[in-house]
């Protein structure tokens, strides 16, 4: 019995849906690791590269709630999926064909367009086919765990050495070959998610849902602004923590990768740990909480002055944080709205997200690193993370563990 679960269709998304987002990242947080190669070949500055970041974000954000939408209404989430998966990873390829800024922000614009629909379709099917007491879970480890392990540990320095020994075109090139493969396991064995035995002309209208009626949704309109919040937080970090402690902090890149890399193992950790504690003591407190442990990394980045190790220590404490991206990206949203909206419901959060978190942040944060200097990109990082924590105040809960407990106490009690 013990091995019939452990095999099971359920796990079996678990994995394949988790690859696939995990080498979206991979391949999006490629440029990052690189920057410190490629920034000088290109002759790129800290607006330039915030430009690159936000470029992708802003057509990801395009293409998430778009896509996501299309895929609620066809009811073609695999199909679309595969599309997608296969195209940035091609993309992958044209980054390494770059030779100016102009030509690599093209590349990068077409690849947020094909990984934006990625993780809303991904966990959309994660809803479909997971058990309910198991929902918070295996959302958490698909979207966090994968691409923790993949993008934040092994490709700093899977790539770092790449572009040392190879150079970083060829970096680009390698990083594309996952998706294809993961595209193929796809096909082969996951099935698309039963939508019910309604018609499809009825199935159709349906799985559609105004704009202003899922903003009726206190929890939707809440978990959109955490998630501007939240993924400024991450994608400014992303952007220019490489470059920041190669050259302000002065570390080899080598040196860099290992740290990053470090942070990764935290940040799997996080993708496990926080869905879990949110299963069994809610999602409103953990999701309060990450705030404000978020801002440990930041913070840390520029203040701290100890030993390499211990500074590395204290910004992996500040990136369990990204373990509650599940949360209020898909298990809230998820658990907030009809099953037949979830998609268009989790690319709405997540497309607003990348617009004013992964499209303004990066951006913004590149030209106050040119102006004010490079620390200020990791101070306004701080800061958006700590309105998040006091946003989630006002959050409903809606772990069913927590909200069963919370039955049976008002039952109990008396009257």
């Amino acid at each position: 019995m013990s091995k019939n679960r452990i095999l099971s269709y359920e796990n079996l998304v678990v994995i394949l849906m988790g690859a696939a987002f995990g080498f979206v990242f991979f391949d999006r947080l490629a440029l990052n690791f690189l920057s410190p190669f490629l920034v000088p070949e290109l002759h790129l500055n800290n607006t330039q590269l915030g430009a690159l970041a936000a470029g992708l974000a802003l057509t990801w954000a395009i293409a998430g709630y778009a896509v996501g939408t299309l895929s609620d209404y066809f009811q073609n989430r695999k199909t679309l999926l595969v599309c997608a998966i296969v195209i940035f990873s091609i993309c992958s390829v044209g980054s390494g064909l770059a030779n100016s800024f102009l030509t690599l922000l093209a590349a990068r614009l077409v690849m947020g367009l094909a990984e934006g629909p990625v993780l809303p379709i991904a966990q959309s099917i994660m809803a479909a086919e997971s058990s309910e007491h198991r929902r918070g879970f295996n959302m958490g480890v698909l979207q966090n765990f994968f691409s923790a392990l993949l993008s934040n540990f092994a490709a700093p320095l899977v790539l770092v050495a790449i572009g040392q020994i190879y150079g970083w075109r060829s970096a680009f090139y390698i990083a594309a070959v996952p998706g294809f493969v993961v595209a193929a396991l796809i096909v082969a064995f996951i099935r698309e998610p039963s939508s019910g035995a309604a018609p499809a002309s009825t199935a159709s209208a349906r799985n559609t849902i105004p704009l202003s009626t899922m903003l009726k949704h206190r929890n939707i309109w809440v978990c959109a602004i955490v998630s501007c919040l939240m993924v400024s937080w991450l994608l400014i970090q992303i952007t220019f923590l490489p470059i920041y402690l190669v050259q302000v902090r002065g570390l080899s890149p080598s040196a860099m990768s290992v740290a990053v890399a470090a942070t990764g193992i935290a940040t799997a950790a996080s993708s496990i740990i926080v869905p879990a504690l949110s299963d069994r003591f809610g999602r409103r407190p953990i999701l309060i909480l990450s705030g404000f442990v978020a801002a440990i990394a930041p913070v840390t980045t520029v203040m701290f002055d100890g030993p390499l190790p211990l500074m590395v220590l204290l910004m992996g404490l500040g990136n369990l944080a990204i373990g509650s991206f599940s949360l209020f990206m898909a298990t809230v949203p998820s658990e907030t709205i009809p099953r037949t909206h979830v998609a268009t419901a989790l690319g709405f959060i997540m497309g607003v997200g990348e617009l004013a978190g992964g499209f303004v942040g990066p951006a913004v944060a590149g030209i106050a690193s040119d102006v004010f200097g490079p620390s200020s990109s990791m101070w306004i990082a701080a800061t958006l993370c700590i309105c998040a924590g006091l946003l989630c105040l006002i959050l409903d809960e809606t772990a069913p563990r927590v909200l069963e407990r919370h039955k049976r106490m008002i039952v109990s009690s008396p009257a």
